[in-house]
């Protein structure tokens, strides 16, 4: 069974050490996976103490359809959406500033090994939010098509066809920047 699972089972049966280990286990890859949404590293670390508040004061039902982090991950998901539905007309701060720079990079450079890694990722931050999410769901969280499916809240159909257009447009992207493929 998933460990997230098991410590958040914990968690509801008293011992506070469960969710210790889930915010262990899994902020980092939240935080991450928010900024796609918000492109503002500090609104993601905001929203994803949302998420893991949510989860301590609300305790919502796990049902074990999908794993632990799909669930989490779908959890931080529809709070982000509702943050962004309230401050729609609040603008996004492009990660250009040098402040939001330098944050990013440390958390990133903690998860994020080698240099190739480093490229991928900053050119992912140029494709369209959806984009940006899928590739992300798939190949850095390691989500399977479905799982992803169940977090964007769209068929499996839906997400091989976004999943092929991303690759298409981080392709370009990385080529745009110079990038090269190893044989």
């Amino acid at each position: 069974m998933d460990n997230g699972a098991s410590s958040y089972r914990r968690f509801l049966a008293g011992d506070d050490e469960g969710l210790y280990e889930i915010i262990c286990e899994y902020r980092t890859g939240l935080i991450l996976y928010l900024n796609s949404f918000v492109q503002n590293i500090h609104t993601a670390e905001e929203l994803t103490e949302d998420t893991f508040a949510e989860i301590a004061i609300r305790c919502p039902k796990f049902s074990e359809k999908s794993t632990f982090k799909t669930w989490l991950y779908a959890v931080g998901r529809n709070i982000t959406a509702k943050f962004l539905r309230k401050n729609t007309k609040l603008s996004i701060v492009p990660l250009e500033l040098q402040e939001y720079i330098a944050d990013e990079e440390n958390l990133e450079s903690k998860y994020i090994k080698g240099e190739q890694k480093r490229i991928v990722h900053k050119a992912l931050h140029s494709l369209k939010s959806e984009y940006r999410q899928v590739l992300y769901l798939s190949y850095f969280e390691e989500f399977s098509n479905a799982e992803a499916a169940l977090i964007m809240k769209k068929s499996k159909r839906q997400i091989e066809a976004l999943l092929y257009n991303a690759k298409q447009a981080l392709r370009s992207e990385l080529e745009r920047s110079g990038f090269e493929y190893e044989n």
